[in-house]
Order: structure tokens, then sequence, then C-alpha cells
């Protein structure tokens, strides 16, 4: 089909090292991707998790506020 030459092989060798190349670099790619998602999902859940934790502790604190208002309301 194509004559062999030393300058075809080596532009086929080039190709094979530039799709090897191309492949990697994807998979690098889409490895920085999941680990950057993965960190991102991370954090929102620790946020909500202090968030919920705050909201408990302020609970907490209110009905603790609210029950001894009662108790020295009904005590007067």
């Amino acid at each position: 089909m194509f004559p062999v030459t030393p300058e075809t092989t080596a532009l086929a060798h080039l190709h094979d090292q530039a799709r090897r190349e191309a492949r990697r670099l994807r998979r690098e790619a889409v490895d920085d991707f999941w680990r950057g998602a993965d960190a991102v999902w991370q954090r929102s859940l620790a946020g909500g998790q202090a968030l919920a934790l705050r909201s408990a502790s302020r609970l907490k604190a209110r009905l603790a506020r609210r029950t001894n208002h009662s108790a020295t309301t009904t005590k007067a």
C-alpha cells in the first residue's frame, strides 16, 4: 500500500507516542475532575453537618431557656 521508509516508520512511532500521551492526559484529567468533585462533596457534607450541629445546639438552648422560664413562672 504505502512504501515503508524510515520517515514513515518514525512518523508512525510519533503518532503512537502522541496517542499514548493523549490517553494518559485524559486519564489524569478525569482523575483530577473526580478528585475535585469528591473534595467539593466532602466540604458540602461537612458544612451541612456543622449547620445541623449548630441548629441542634440552638434548639437545645432554646428549650432549656423555655423550661427554666416556665419553671420560674409557675413557682412565682
